[in-house]
């Protein structure tokens, strides 16, 4: 498997149908393919290497972005993108960790990333692993779970800067938080940056940035009516 460019990438979205509800001009697109081309330290050969990056899809609803860049990128066939959600393939409704090669956690179910990320980076900084970087990619309605507000309150306390959570801001939260989502996470000791989500060079620099002894956050925005 070979990996592929910007536009050809984005031609596979088109093959990804995987639930009628979340149509194939997935709006994280752009932003999953800064993470893979960009940021993320990890290749299809390096996907089970104890100092990879990990990238935990929280928001696993709706996949087919994700898919698509795991296609373009040769962790997985780009045949397998024509056969989602049957029942003899990998790629279903939510990514499946043990089927898909390159899916850290199986995952779909809200609010579960950010706290499987937290214990990550507390686990690689246990085993003194320091260069890997563990990013987590929710979405901001998953935001009203309380599980992600106790990982965020934990991961400011104990400082994990080895931790970078990615919002993908499309304004369907439910409940919101005084002076934005950014101001959510800096009451708890992280960094901020905030970048528009089809943005490639401001996600590269907010996404790039140095946060020593604190956990680090990215609102990547959007229009609401994208989703």
């Amino acid at each position: 498997m070979t990996s592929t460019g910007y536009a050809t990438a984005r031609e596979l979205v088109s093959r990804t149908v995987v639930d009628v509800r979340y149509p194939p001009n997935n709006y994280t697109f752009d932003l999953l393919w800064v993470l893979y081309d960009r940021i993320l330290a990890v290749t299809p050969q390096t996907a089970e290497h104890p100092h990879r990056d990990r990238l935990l899809l929280s928001k696993g609803h709706g996949p087919g972005a994700y898919y698509a860049v795991l296609a373009a990128k040769g962790f997985i066939p780009v045949e397998w993108l024509d056969d989602i959600a049957s029942a003899e393939s990998a790629l279903g409704g939510h990514p499946d960790a043990t089927r898909v090669p390159g899916v850290e956690i199986s995952s779909g179910s809200l609010g579960h990333g950010l706290p499987i990320g937290v214990g990550q980076a507390l686990g690689l900084r246990a085993q003194g692993i320091t260069r890997p970087r563990v990013y987590v990619l929710i979405g901001d309605a998953e935001l009203d779970e309380g599980s992600n507000h106790e990982a965020i309150a934990y991961a400011g306390a104990v400082g994990l800067d080895r931790l970078t959570v990615v919002v993908a801001d499309n304004g369907s939260a439910t409940h919101g938080w005084p002076g934005g989502i950014a101001s959510r996470f800096a009451a708890n000791g992280w960094t901020t940056a905030t970048a528009g989500i089809t943005d490639h060079d401001a996600l590269t620099a907010a996404l790039r940035a140095d946060t020593p002894g604190r956990p680090h956050v990215v609102v990547a925005t959007t229009n609401p009516t994208e989703d």
